[in-house]
C-alpha cells in the first residue's frame, strides 16, 4: 500500500483508492469503540457532578433544617424582617 508523507506535517497519508475494501469496516469499528468509551467517560463525569450538587443542596438543606429549630417560634418573625428587607430592594 502506497503511502505519501505530507511535506508540511510529516504525517503519513493513504490514498483512499488504495484502502482495502474492508478498511471502511475496520475504520467504523474503531470509530464506534472510541465513541463507546467517551460515553463511558461523559457518564462518569455526569454521575460525579450529579452527586456533588446532590450532595449539596442536601447540605443546604439540612443546615435549614437545623436554623429553623433552633429559632423556633422566632423563625416567622426573622422571615417575616428578611421579607421586609428584600423587598425594600
Amino acid at each position: 500500500m502506497a503511502e505519501e508523507i505530507d511535506p508540511e506535517t510529516g504525517l503519513k497519508i493513504r490514498k483512499l483508492t488504495q484502502l482495502r475494501n474492508t478498511a471502511a469496516k475496520e475504520y467504523q469499528d474503531v470509530m464506534m469503540k472510541r465513541v463507546d468509551e467517551l460515553a463511558v467517560e461523559k457518564d462518569k463525569v455526569a454521575g460525579t457532578l450529579e452527586n456533588f450538587v446532590i450532595k449539596g443542596l442536601s447540605t443546604i438543606l439540612d443546615v435549614k433544617i437545623k436554623v429553623d429549630e433552633m429559632l423556633g417560634e422566632n423563625k416567622e418573625k426573622l422571615w417575616k424582617i428578611t421579607e421586609n428587607i428584600l423587598l425594600a430592594f
